[in-house]
């Protein structure tokens, strides 16, 4: 008896069945090309040149109407008095901006409160529909201290003095208890000291304005009240949020916040952060007329990966509450920088957030079901299950429960599972080794695809005048990285492909006796058809991988795998035993990645233009940073992203002539992206997309306690984007010699690399401006009042002479905890605190009228008192605690510096960061 032939290795498949040729015992027996039907092993380059330019258009396109195609805006006329009109919310943003900077304890913030904001409020209040009862507060906060357990701010100290804030309230005049529940929407009026805030957050106070605006218009049926909160000092901590949740009388009604905010200016307003109780974004989800918002952002948000904060921090971590966290991140390379302007305010912008606004807060104010308690208790109370969410083309969100994504997950997993191993049962060892080989097909193809792209990463800062050059143009990083990155998957899945023939050459050769010709196009076909399926496994292991950790963006992998297999299964593949492949169809291609691409191509642009815009910020430590470290970053989510896209396309390159054509074109984008990045024809940045440093006037008395030696005086000049700043001193001149040895502690940020200046830094501050820190006494083995030993402890007085916007380290290698007392208040009790890096931080800023007399009790570690008489003989050179003090005011050297700093040149503000005149002072450990 003849035993029946095994079947081949690819006989293995991820779907169901579909009849294809056979071929008998006999014909393979004899191998007669004649008896025996094979599809030609080619396919014309032209048609896959054609797919893959419908691919590029296909996903440039779904990024366009995602994130670029924005609504009309309407007029006052059109809107109507109940609905939003964006050239009225415009008028806000105008005249806010036209304020300039107004940071925390400026003039400019004052009148910026009191004088617009509030009118506006009073004449919302005044305008007002007759059964609508409008109350607007001008709330000022005491003195606070917030210490946050995640995010940004983890492991400081916030303390805030003398906040101004206004609240309006809006709810039906004759049912008083719709009092009780509140939806608080909020955002702030402040802005840092180096831009005027147009989208940062004028928009958003504007967006509110009208808002209210329409709101009073409507309130008369709502079951449920509406607050705004218009705060100050969120950019020095979110402290505006954190004084209106733990002092204003109005704190216990609000069931749901909703923080407005941006990081850059303009476009559509994206859901970043949801929950946790997902009653929000499921209201958010059914009543937005343009839904726009991707879990994948609040993914990177929590990772870390995005190291910034908004208040909707305060209000979850701090309040307990659920809610919704908005985002504008247009042109993010301009956040904090006088680039955040009204002129780059796309049209549209204030209209998509203002009518998705009106919509939810119409839905949610009617509501009888608003979520209560304390959104994050646990342990026996109420936990509450996350969302999933996504939107399609902005016109649609798409969102269930995370229950029903495991649920969902777990089922395409296993039913992957039996397919594949129902595969390799059938056939046999050869599918084992050529399932093994596709793996190796994958992984040569990242490794390649990364490589390629890491190296031009490495090499750019070398040759390049900036090591970022493609900030003010980011499609450049498709010429540099892109096409390196594509050249290396190309590359890789070649070698794979190599490999794959050579061992089915080998298999065939011994399994079946068939003419060269024949087998020879068996074989090509046949690794074609494990190239494609290589696809399904690598999506199949990052869907089992977010489905463990309980990744929101897991839905990626589910739409890269699931449309995919089934296109294969429908139009290719067969569990015949027996069987000859075809070359694949050009439509199991299109229906295949039809899903995928609407459903992620626009995030993954999106999120490749929000790293190009960090690496302006990305130097924390300015020097402190590898200048390729950014290149890195964003060549290897590029080439990533790639590979795991193309993985389908590429798969059908290797039976067209279109490899040497579509290898020298990538070679071609790159040099020629090369040329206009070496010749200076397109340049790192420009007037509107600039390059963010700091000019700092600095007055150092630390290491000088006791006032026995003058402070020295110098301008300091850094930039937190990557690289030297040799073109901008040229131009500015003023005496700057740069370098690594010009180190400056600037007590939250190290200067790890800038220029400084002596000359001419006398005038403008006075020896009457430099904090001082007083030792007012010393003690041991000092009792508290329940008995125990509190060690050593040190008392100490600080006078921070007027500055309302400081920061204190304190040596956390000697001072376990602290008191920090404003008069006879105590704001910071003693207790377990977190530190930073060996610190505790104290980070501090109030309005004008804030205090700046401080008391500071230290308690030592327990072995202070050996280290106490150890001291004279053990010098260190770390301090106890060092001290900055910042002014928003410009000496005249700085004056001079600013007015010669290039145009692509721009003063960048955060939390952390100094202003324009800075005091720095120390107290030594042997004191």
């Amino acid at each position: 008896m003849r035993k029946r032939p095994q079947p081949e290795a690819s006989s293995s498949s991820s779907s169901a069945s579909k009849s294809e040729p056979q071929a008998s015992d006999e014909q393979i027996k004899t191998g007669s090309s004649n008896d025996i039907h094979v599809r030609s092993a080619k396919r014309s380059g032209l048609a896959w040149t054609v797919a893959f330019a419908a691919f590029v258009y296909a996903t440039y396109g779904v990024y366009y109407y995602q994130y670029e195609h924005m609504p009309p805006p309407l007029t006052a006329d059109q809107a109507g008095k109940r609905g939003f009109s964006e050239f009225e919310a415009i008028k806000h943003v105008k005249a806010l901006t036209e304020l300039g900077p107004h940071p925390v304890g400026s003039d400019a913030l004052d009148r910026a409160l009191q004088v617009y904001v509030f009118a506006a409020a009073q004449k919302i209040k005044e305008t007002k529909h007759w059964e609508v009862d409008v109350e607007v507060d001008f709330f000022h906060a005491k003195s606070g201290a917030n210490r946050l357990v995640s995010g940004a701010f983890m492991g400081r100290t916030l303390i805030y003095s003398d906040l101004n804030h206004i609240v309006l309230r809006i709810q039906p005049k004759y049912a008083s208890e719709a009092a009780e529940n509140a939806i608080l929407v909020s955002s702030h009026i402040d802005t840092v000291f180096a831009a005027e805030g147009a989208g940062d957050c004028s928009s958003c106070v504007a967006v509110m304005l009208e808002l209210a605006r329409a709101m009073s218009q409507w309130a008369h049926g709502f079951k449920n009240a509406v607050i705004f909160l218009f705060n100050t000092g969120e950019e020095e901590g979110l402290n505006g949020a954190h004084s209106f949740v733990t002092q204003h009388p109005w704190n216990t009604t609000i069931r749901v916040a909703i923080d407005l905010e941006a990081m850059g200016i303009g476009g559509k307003s994206g859901l970043f952060q949801a929950g946790p109780h997902p009653w929000a974004v499921e209201n958010f989800a059914a009543a937005a007329k343009y839904p726009s918002g991707q879990v994948t952002a609040q993914d990177l948000f929590a990772s870390g990966a995005i190291t910034s904060a908004t208040d909707f921090q305060v209000y979850k971590e701090v309040a307990g509450l659920s809610g919704l966290d908005f985002a504008y991140t247009d042109k993010s390379a301009v956040y904090h920088t006088k680039n955040d302007k009204l002129d780059l305010l796309k049209p549209g912008s204030l209209q998509h957030l203002g009518e998705n606004m009106l919509a939810f807060l119409l839905q949610a104010a009617s509501s009888t079901s608003l979520p209560k308690g304390n959104a994050m208790e646990k342990e026996g109370k109420t936990v509450h299950e996350t969302a999933v969410y996504f939107d399609i083309l902005g016109t649609y969100m798409v969102l269930y429960r995370q229950g029903f994504a495991n649920m969902l997950h777990n089922s395409v997993i296993v039913q992957s599972l039996l397919i594949w191993t129902a595969s390799l049962v059938m056939g046999g060892y050869p599918a084992a080794v050529s399932l093994a080989l596709t793996c190796l097909s994958a992984i040569l193809m990242l490794v390649f695809s990364v490589s390629f792209a890491v190296v031009i990463a490495f090499i750019l800062p070398q040759i390049s005048s900036s090591p970022v050059p493609y900030v003010a143009n980011p499609w450049l990083a498709v010429g540099l990285f892109a096409a390196p990155a594509f050249l290396g998957a190309l590359t890789g899945q070649h070698l794979g492909y190599i490999i794959l023939k050579a061992y089915l050459a080998n298999m065939f050769s011994k399994r079946m006796q068939l003419s060269p010709v024949v087998q020879a196009d068996l074989i090509k076909l046949e690794a074609e058809r494990w190239l494609f399926k290589a696809g399904f496994l690598q999506w199949l292991i990052l869907l089992a991988l977010g489905n463990f950790y309980k990744i929101g963006s897991t839905f990626i992998a589910l739409f890269w795998l699931v449309p995919p297999a089934f296109a294969y299964g429908f139009l290719e593949a067969t569990l015949t035993p027996v069987r000859f492949p075809r070359p694949l169809k050009l439509a199991t291609l299109l229906l295949g990645l039809a899903v995928p691409v609407l459903v992620s191509a626009g995030n993954f642009i999106r999120l490749a233009n929000v790293i190009v815009a960090i690496v302006v910020r990305f130097d924390r430590n300015p020097g402190g940073t590898p200048e390729w470290l950014g290149n890195v970053i964003l060549a290897v989510f590029i080439a990533v992203v790639l590979c795991l896209t193309l993985v389908y396309l590429l798969s059908y390159v290797h039976l067209s002539g279109a490899k040497r054509p579509i290898a020298i074109a990538s070679c071609v984008l790159f040099v020629l992206s090369l040329i206009l990045v070496l010749s200076g024809t397109v340049p790192p940045f420009s007037e509107d997309t600039a390059r963010a440093v700091n000019v700092v006037h600095v007055v150092d008395a630390s290491g000088k306690f006791g006032g026995k030696q003058e402070p020295s005086s110098f301008i300091a000049l850094y930039s937190t984007t990557p690289g030297k700043l040799t073109k901008e001193v040229e131009q500015i001149k003023e005496g700057f010699v740069c370098g690594r040895d010009n180190v400056v502690d600037f007590v939250t940020l190290s200067m790890e690399y800038g220029c400084l200046t002596y000359d001419g830094t006398d005038g403008g501050w006075s020896q009457s401006d430099v904090p001082t820190i007083h030792v007012e006494s010393e003690g041991f083995g000092i009792m508290d009042t329940k008995g125990n030993d509190n060690g050593r402890i040190t008392k100490v007085s600080i006078d921070m002479k007027g500055s309302v916007r400081w920061s204190l380290a304190i040596d956390a290698e000697e001072i376990e905890d602290f008191t920090f007392k404003e008069g006879s208040e105590e704001l910071v009790r003693r207790d377990e605190k977190s530190g930073m890096d060996g610190w505790h931080i104290i980070q501090f800023s109030g309005g004008k009228n804030a205090v700046s007399k401080f008391d500071l009790d230290l308690y030592w570690v327990k072995n202070s008192r050996e280290s106490y008489h150890n001291a004279n003989r053990k010098e260190k050179q770390r301090p106890l605690l060092k001290l900055r003090t910042d002014f928003d005011r410009l000496t005249p050297k700085t004056e001079r510096v600013l007015s010669k700093l290039p145009a692509w040149c721009s003063l960048f503000g955060k939390s952390t960061s100094p202003q324009t005149l800075s005091f720095l002072n120390s107290l030594p450990v042997n004191f």
